[in-house]
């Protein structure tokens, strides 16, 4: 427990230093939101994945999808991999990059307003992105906390002030720098930490031919193609999951920033590789939970028998790692998180900054108010997302659902169609966002679940935009 301690207290002053170092070198909005637009390969690569992927993957998805779907989940790292990791760099990134440079934006809601000259898109989109990613935010929040509770049996509460206040300190500091700095370290502690937990997982269950006859001992639909819940659920969370990352405002932000074309293709590569590791190792390790847990040896991670989801993953943590090891598996869901907490919260305060404010309110704002402003907003953002998180009003795939659907539902529509065909138009643009979240909200609020409430919006989102522009073609 000491040694933990110790090293987690030189992990935050680590985090702190590079925040400092970060607000040195902040001299405009500019530097603070993207670095300066002039971030290489790795860093970009490395602060990607670690935006894509945090604590929300590691103890909600893994705890909840591993329990209920056994092996089929892996098909989610495939299509993360594949589809939300290469074919957006390869096929997003050039084209987000030339296009920041020739009109000039740093944000999705300025693109919106001036590739369909529509106020009303940028406001929208703005308002969508604060409001949605307040839950994601909380969500990130409450699997840190569940982290601490387990490992250092620490109250709920007072794990969640600790990382909020931790967050906000080393965000307002720095901003972007701070985190691009700290992100190659973080990328870094990631790979250590999955292959220890890989590894040890594999000597823990007697090698993967013990842990498969296992797991389907408990369940054959456990080692199938598809497992137990079915085809559609299955699909919700590989589609939500792998495609809404084309029109995440967290990710598609990495692309202003990245240098150059060749910086793009260097950092497809590490990007990918690195989505693979990762997550493959997340859903995998989640499927042995069944194996290693029961309500007589992990008590906190059971209710009346029934499984607490969000709980799962600490605990099979606990019993899997190795006591010298477990700082590292510690330390790598932090290193995800604080990045991932980074993106969102930054995203979230220029909508608010940049767009709304600048935008609508004061337009001849200086660039230094701007950055403090950037800061304020920050906080308070942070402020926001633990007082939800603090509440617990759902398990963490729920919400994180909820949240990326709502976005992806805003997004993918006027965002893809905007970039690859010109004759998409306001109208189209227009129907397509309102519509697209109109639908999510609609079927979330009357019992759909949230992945699936996601699919169903980001689906008419992208359908929507083709057919208001054939229609007003005819």
């Amino acid at each position: 427990m000491e040694f933990r301690v110790i090293i987690i207290i030189l992990y935050a002053l680590m985090v702190v230093t590079v925040g400092y170092l970060g607000m040195r070198k902040t001299r405009s909005f500019s530097d603070f939101f993207l670095g300066g637009g002039t971030v290489g390969p790795w860093m970009t690569a490395f602060t990607y994945g670690t935006a894509y992927f945090s604590a929300v993957l590691f103890i909600g998805f893994a705890g909840k999808i591993g329990w209920g779907f056994g092996y089929s989940g892996l098909w989610i790292m495939i299509g993360n991999s594949l589809v939300g990791v290469f074919l957006v760099w390869r096929v997003l990134a050039p084209r987000v990059k030339q296009m920041s440079l020739d009109l000039k934006v740093s944000t999705m809601g300025e693109y919106l307003h001036k590739r369909y000259d529509s106020p009303f898109l940028k406001l929208f989109s703005s308002v969508a992105i604060f409001i949605f990613f307040i839950p994601y935010t909380a969500a990130v929040f409450m699997g840190l906390s569940y982290l601490f509770r387990a490992n250092f049996n620490m109250d709920y509460t007072l794990a969640l002030l600790f990382m909020g206040v931790f967050t906000a300190i080393y965000l307002v500091m720095g901003g972007y720098r701070s985190m691009t700095l700290i992100d190659v370290a973080f990328g870094m502690i990631m790979c250590v930490g999955v292959v220890t937990l890989l590894l040890s997982t594999l000597k823990a269950g007697g090698g993967l031919p013990a842990i498969t006859a296992d797991l389907a001992a408990i369940d054959p639909g456990l080692t199938k193609a598809v497992g137990p819940p079915g085809l559609w659920p299955l699909f919700s969370l590989v589609f939500l999951t792998s495609v809404a990352p084309f029109g995440m405002p967290q990710l598609v932000q990495k692309f202003y920033a990245i240098r150059d074309k060749r910086a793009i293709r260097i950092g497809t590569i590490g990007s990918t590789v690195f989505a693979v590791l990762v997550v493959g190792t997340a859903y995998f390790t989640g499927a042995t939970t069944r194996i290693f847990l029961t309500p007589e040896n992990a008590p906190m991670a059971f209710s009346g028998g029934r499984p607490v989801f969000d709980a799962l993953m600490p605990e099979f943590m606990m019993k899997v790692i190795p006591p010298s090891l477990s700082v590292l598996i510690l330390l790598l869901i932090l290193a995800a998180s604080m990045s991932t907490l980074a993106a969102l919260v930054l995203v979230s305060s220029s909508a608010a900054v940049k767009d709304v404010y600048a935008g609508f309110i004061n337009r001849n704002t200086s660039d230094r108010r701007l950055t403090l402003l950037m800061r304020l907003f920050s906080a308070f953002f942070v402020l926001l997302s633990v007082i939800l998180a603090y509440f617990k009003p759902a398990t963490i795939v729920s919400i994180l659902g909820i949240s990326w659907g709502a976005i992806g539902s805003v997004f993918l529509g006027p965002f893809i169609w905007g970039l690859f065909w010109k004759r998409c138009g306001r109208a189209g643009a227009m129907a397509s966002a309102v519509l697209g979240l109109a639908v999510c909200m609609i079927l979330y609020f009357t019992g759909t679940s949230s992945p699936e409430a996601g699919t169903i919006g980001m689906l008419v989102s992208l359908g929507v935009s083709p057919v208001v522009a054939l229609i007003k073609k005819a």
